[in-house]
C-alpha cells in the first residue's frame, strides 16, 4: 500500500492532486493520510500520551509500503501542518519512518515549484532515516494552472518524471521487501 501524505489541509491544494497523480501512476493499494492533528505540545503528551490521529498516522506510515509526501512552499519553506506532523510522529515509539522507502515532491505557484520547501521537507526528514529517493526532482510550478478539470497533470515533463519517480519508488518498495 502506497500512502500519500500532502503537507496542505485543503480539499482541493494541488499538492493533494499531486499526491493523487503519483498514487496513479504506482498503482496499487493507495491511502491518504489526514494531517488535521493538534499542534505538538510537550506538556498535552506528557499528560494525555500519543493523540489517537497521530498514532493513525504513525501505523499508516509503519504499514506503507511505500510513502510519498508532496509539500507547498509556505514562506520559502514546508508548510507548518507537514512539519508538525512529522514532529508528532517522531514522538511515537517504533521508528515508523526507518528505512522507509519515501518520495518528495512539491507543487507551488510560483516558478521552482517549491523548490526550498521540498529541500526543508528532505532536511526535516534527514534524523528518521527513511530510504529517501534523490530524484527525479518533481517541483511543478505554476501548480493553479498544472492540473485540469479532472485533476489530472497536464505538463508532459511533469508526467514523465512522476512517473518515472514513480517506478523507482515501487522499485524501491520491492527491493527493501526482498523481491
Amino acid at each position: 500500500m502506497l500512502l500519500g501524505i500532502s503537507g496542505s489541509l485543503r480539499k482541493e491544494a494541488t499538492n493533494r492532486k499531486l499526491i493523487r497523480e503519483a498514487a496513479r501512476l504506482y498503482g496499487g493499494p493507495y491511502t491518504e493520510a489526514d494531517l488535521r492533528l493538534p499542534l505538538y505540545d510537550g506538556d498535552e503528551e506528557k499528560a494525555e500520551g500519543i493523540p489517537a490521529k497521530v498514532q493513525t498516522l504513525a501505523d499508516q506510515i509503519k504499514a506503507a509500503e511505500a510513502v510519498v509526501i508532496s509539500t507547498p512552499e509556505y514562506n520559502q519553506l514546508l508548510s507548518g501542518v507537514l512539519k508538525n506532523a512529522l514532529d508528532w510522529v517522531s514522538r511515537v515509539p517504533g521508528r515508523p519512518w526507518r528505512d522507509k522507502p519515501v518520495a518528495v515532491i512539491s507543487a507551488a505557484d510560483g516558478r521552482a515549484g517549491g523548490a526550498r520547501a521540498n529541500s526543508s521537507l528532505r532536511l526535516a526528514l534527514v534524523p528518521f532515516r527513511p530510504r529517501m529517493l534523490m530524484g527525479p526532482d518533481v517541483m511543478v510550478a505554476d501548480s493553479s494552472n498544472a492540473f485540469d478539470e479532472s485533476g489530472r497533470l497536464t505538463g508532459e515533463r511533469y508526467i514523465a518524471q512522476l512517473t518515472e519517480l514513480m517506478e523507482l519508488l515501487k522499485a524501491e518498495a520491492r527491493r527493501g521487501q526482498g523481491a
